[in-house]
């Protein structure tokens, strides 16, 4: 009987932890404004975390291009960008990545975390030494 409770209890853990993972997609807020301007889509790949643009929410913005942005990510399309590169786990968080600000094509170092009272709340910080700018992305699924 004991085995079989411990058995129950641990398969709950096991999938109340992969519920919180931050793979899925995010709506991103301008921390300025507070309006809503993307949807990206945060997955895994050999072990990484990604971030791509799946939605941009102003039609006019939908066609623009990363003008700013150097390297491999220079003109292209905004809408289908990854801007989040390279990060792995490392405790509640994923860090040693970076994220791209498309509208200006500076890259940032990037750490992020679900936040723990609410699952479906992602923290997004982007920073250069000890600066740093957060914000609050919202699960859509």
């Amino acid at each position: 009987m004991k085995l079989i409770l411990s058995s129950i209890i641990l398969m709950l853990c096991f999938t109340f932890s992969n519920a919180q993972d931050v793979v899925g997609i995010w709506k991103t807020i301008d921390d300025n404004t507070g309006e809503a301007k993307s949807h990206i889509e945060i997955f895994k790949k050999d072990g990484k975390v990604y971030g791509k643009i799946i939605k941009i929410l102003n039609p006019e913005a939908r066609d623009r291009v990363c003008s700013e942005c150097e390297g491999e990510d220079k003109n292209i399309k905004i809408l289908g960008m990854n801007i989040i590169k390279g990060l792995e786990r490392d405790g509640n968080e994923y860090s040693g990545g970076t994220i791209t600000d498309p509208e200006n094509g500076k890259i940032y170092k990037s750490k992020i975390w679900l936040t723990e009272d609410n699952p479906n709340r992602l923290k997004v910080r982007g920073y250069v030494a000890f600066l740093y700018r957060t914000q609050e992305w919202i699960r859509l699924e």
